[in-house]
């Protein structure tokens, strides 16, 4: 039987209330409160997503949902019919040598459990992972060449279900810009269009 809405919306009310990691920088972030076949994992936060209060509301934002666009799929589409999570859901805070701290395995740990209820409430078709971190939930790998450009069948939690990893469209980040990271993305996008679970959400819209 398909999860309610309701069930996501008291999930996201129990998530908002979570305060196990100290270090991390309040508030706890989610996204629409999606019963979506799909769900799309990020990293964490960045400073900015607390004062806007959506995931990928900041520069990165931007640059990911131009690529979802390039497949037909319009930002407010994708944020109403995709469920947005994270590897962590609080910002970090700053690394004193630049760039967002990267949360710690203690962190993550926390986190973790908020995930795999998603999981087990949504029964995802397709899991988009974006960035090393997320991807690492989710895949062994050395180089993100192994990963990206390709899709996987993974097992869960919740079940089996597909995962197509994207990397992190940091502004930071030359990987997307430059070959072999340009055509792999495109590679990805490809199969996110071609999927069957986001074929019926473009469909549909």
């Amino acid at each position: 039987m398909p999860v309610s809405k309701k069930v996501i919306l008291e999930h996201q009310s129990d998530l908002r209330l979570c305060t196990l990691c100290p270090d991390m920088i309040g508030p706890v972030i989610t996204g629409e409160p999606s019963t979506s076949k799909i769900i799309q994992i990020g990293q964490a936060p960045g400073i900015h997503e607390g004062r806007v209060g959506k995931p990928f509301s900041w520069t990165a934002g931007k640059t990911l949902f131009k690529w979802y666009e390039s497949i037909g799929i319009e930002e407010e589409t994708f944020r109403k019919n995709v469920y947005m999570a994270a590897v962590c859901r609080c910002f970090p805070g700053k690394n004193p040598k630049g760039g967002d701290r990267m949360p710690s395995l203690n962190e993550i740990d926390h986190c973790r459990p908020w995930f795999e209820k998603e999981l087990e409430l949504l029964k995802p078709r397709l899991i988009i992972p974006v960035g090393k971190l997320a991807i690492q939930q989710l895949l062994e790998f050395n180089k993100l060449t192994e990963v990206i450009g390709k899709q996987f069948k993974i097992q869960t939690t919740a079940g089996q279900t597909d995962c197509i990893p994207l990397p992190h469209p940091s502004g930071a980040s030359t990987w997307h810009r430059m070959e072999p990271g340009k055509t792999l993305l495109q590679d990805a996008l490809h199969l996110i269009e071609s999927h069957p679970a986001m074929r019926k959400l473009i469909n549909s819209t």
